[in-house]
């Protein structure tokens, strides 16, 4: 793998953008548009259910996920209410500027590794490979816990960024890490374990089996180059929406005021992976907010301009399947993004999970599959 830290300074740039949109905060919070930001959770390679002590006994279901449907619903069927578009497309666009659609793929059980470990819930089928507009490319943002000389973490940051030169727009699409869905060749569990349990290949194919799209690149991003990411930047001015107190290593009880607050890599830290007082749609906010900061920040360094310079700069840091010219291709688009009516962003979120708890107490939320493939196929820009 080439370690190129730079391409996360370019993907912020892309991301912050994106979440400046004037009243992001609209419908349900989501937990999106965030830089890598990892949970101290160390696991061993196998990744196994964390019980949650916290939830109360309840009965387990079986899981009956509905049939694939022989016709796909109309994307107005299900509301989605975390995309935010500031602005209609242009007028005066032209109809044949639309790229040609590459159709979809039905998928079976033969197409797909078999689990080796049974699984506690009936494994739906696959929901099969969604159309996809020509010369569009969908790159996974992972953000790790990893700690130095620990091959265990999980990927508690997972991002979906779809670019689409041709028609000049971007969509970021957030997943929550607890969702429990199959990851072919293993067992059904958390998705944040598949990245760890066979790389990006498991994730790879845990999205196109669950999600109907499989992601050409990835980027992951431990909580330490987070750190040094801000410090480079020699800090950042967070304007913090609502006051947060909880708990941290080394202060005990601490509190973040409601307004702008300068924040270096470690409470920049904290205060996107805080949540044992609030969330992890309320975390989802503060990593949004801590984005927009660093967005700022590289704005004012002329971040755009200087992509191989920072390329140079920053050599290590990020896991990555791009290189810097594959990279580079998009930074066109990057500028046409400081347009917000060509920035969406969406989530899988309440409206298309159902909490659950496992055979081994740990809360998980079981995807509603045709509210999940609604939010997908607006996010993938199928018409």
């Amino acid at each position: 793998m080439k370690y190129v830290f730079s391409l996360l300074v370019l993907i912020l740039v892309l991301f912050a953008t994106a979440c400046s949109i004037h009243g992001l905060n609209v419908g349900v919070p989501v937990a999106a548009g965030e830089p890598p930001l990892p949970q101290i959770i160390t696991v061993p390679p196998n990744a196994t259910a964390t019980p949650t002590p916290f939830q109360p006994s309840l009965p387990t279901p079986t899981y009956l996920p509905p049939e694939p449907p022989t016709q796909e619903p109309a994307l107005q069927e299900t509301a989605v209410a975390t995309e935010v578009v500031a602005e209609a497309p242009d007028e005066n666009t032209e109809a044949d500027s639309s790229p040609e659609v590459q159709p979809g793929v039905e998928k079976t059980w033969a197409d797909y590794p078999g689990p080796v470990v049974w699984p506690d819930i009936v494994i739906p089928p696959p929901v099969g490979i969604l159309p996809r507009p020509e010369g569009q490319v969908n790159i996974l943002l992972l953000g790790s816990d990893q700690r130095p000389n620990d091959p265990g973490f999980r990927t508690d940051t997972i991002l979906l960024l779809t670019l689409n030169p041709k028609l000049g727009v971007a969509s970021l699409t957030s997943f929550p890490r607890d969702l429990y869905v199959y990851i072919p060749g293993w067992t059904v569990q958390r998705i944040n374990t598949a990245q760890v349990h066979g790389g990006f290949e498991a994730t790879a194919l845990t999205f196109e089996y669950n999600f109907g799209v499989r992601p050409d690149y990835y980027v992951l991003v431990n909580m330490r180059s987070f750190v040094n990411l801000i410090d480079a930047l020699n800090g950042v001015d967070v304007n913090v929406a609502v006051p947060l107190t909880d708990h941290r290593d080394g202060y005990g009880k601490f509190s973040v005021p409601a307004g702008v607050v300068h924040m270096d890599g470690e409470t920049a830290l904290w205060y996107v992976r805080s949540r044992y007082t609030t969330s992890d749609f309320d975390r989802g906010r503060r990593q949004i907010e801590v984005l927009k900061a660093c967005f700022d920040k590289l704005i004012s360094l002329d971040a755009l301009n200087r992509a191989r310079e920072l390329y140079q700069i920053y050599s290590q840091g990020v896991v990555t399947n791009m290189t810097f010219d594959q990279m580079a291709v998009f930074l066109p688009l990057a500028a046409q993004l400081r347009d917000s009516s060509r920035l969406r962003r969406y989530a899988i979120g309440p409206s298309q999970v159902t909490n659950w708890i496992n055979s081994n107490g740990a809360y998980v939320l079981l995807p509603q599959r045709e509210a999940v493939l609604s939010v997908m196929r607006q996010a993938l820009n199928i018409p």
